[in-house]
């Protein structure tokens, strides 16, 4: 699992550590995860929060980087 943070600073971000302080919540390593939390707006709910722009941009450039090389049928490791 993947953590994503909403920090006190307002930002959402990945946590790759899991040790920022913040909001967390778990998204699955796999791309149509990924697509379903962002569109559908569950991570946000999640959070309790709304994804500005440049925030949304960024996990979206995450996804598409981390799940971009995985051969269909496997995970990434996060």
């Amino acid at each position: 699992m993947v953590r994503v943070v909403h920090s006190a600073d307002g930002a959402v971000q990945v946590d790759p550590t899991g040790k920022v302080a913040g909001r967390g919540a778990y998204v699955c390593p796999r791309a149509e995860c990924w697509t379903a939390a962002l569109r559908t707006g569950s991570l946000a709910r999640v959070l309790k929060t709304s994804i500005g722009e440049s925030d949304l941009v960024e996990l979206k450039r995450y996804a598409a980087s981390t799940f971009e090389q995985q051969p269909a049928g496997t995970s990434a490791q996060a």
